[in-house]
């Protein structure tokens, strides 16, 4: 029997090393490469093809959730499942919206792991029992999608938002993410727009409490 492949990525080394024993303790599941930031992630899961991307929400250049979303569009047979301490509707709802097939509470039990990997790794879908059905169901209906900053973004202007809150100056996103200059400075003037945040402590204060960049 084929083993389940497994990409982890977790950007904590103590976090992921505890990850790795309890899914190493699973039957027919294999690790195949460890990530230490969403766009390691992304290039280990383009190398490696595996079944499933366990990954960080919180991660540096890269969150888990925008990890999930390009995975998605290059490699719809790799699901992911989100490993998260967050349960608020901002986050469940982008990682929803993202197409991720798992989102765990790291707070979880350890066994919780094992079931949220199989289910997924048979096509279904699993999330933490704390997030109840009514309120998946509304996120899946696309309800309240306006409540929620984040959708006012574009995928590439939360990987922009997210390299300016961890510090990178708009000259290294560009090189971060092979744009020009100009189209770096254009994508930051929208994010101040869409969010009407003017200043960029604003910006990582919102990028914090949404969960793109960490606030340590």
């Amino acid at each position: 029997m084929k083993p389940t492949t497994i990409v982890l990525a977790e950007d904590h080394a103590m976090v992921r090393a505890g990850i790795r024993l309890m899914i190493e303790r699973i039957p027919d599941v294999q690790i195949v490469a460890e990530a230490k930031d969403g766009s390691e992630a992304v290039e280990l899961v383009r190398k490696h093809r595996p079944d499933i991307l366990i990954a960080d929400i919180a991660m540096p250049q890269l969150n888990g959730i925008d990890a999930a979303l390009r995975i998605g569009r290059e490699l719809p047979q790799v699901r992911t499942i989100i490993l998260s301490m967050y349960s608020t509707e901002e986050h469940v709802y982008q990682a929803l919206k993202a197409g991720v097939a798992g989102y765990l509470l790291k707070q979880s039990a350890p066994s919780e792991l094992e079931i949220a990997i199989n289910a997924v790794a048979q096509g279904r879908t699993y999330l933490s029992p704390p997030i109840t059905q009514h309120v998946v169901a509304q996120y899946r209906d696309g309800a309240g999608e306006a409540e929620h900053p984040l959708s006012r973004l574009t995928s590439r202007q939360r990987e922009v938002l997210q390299l300016l809150a961890e510090g990178f100056t708009t000259k290294e996103v560009a090189r971060a993410l092979k744009l020009s200059s100009k189209t770096a400075e254009n994508h930051r003037a929208r994010i101040m727009e869409r969010l009407g945040i003017h200043d960029l402590p604003g910006l990582v204060r919102f990028a914090i409490r949404n969960g793109l960049a960490a606030s340590e």
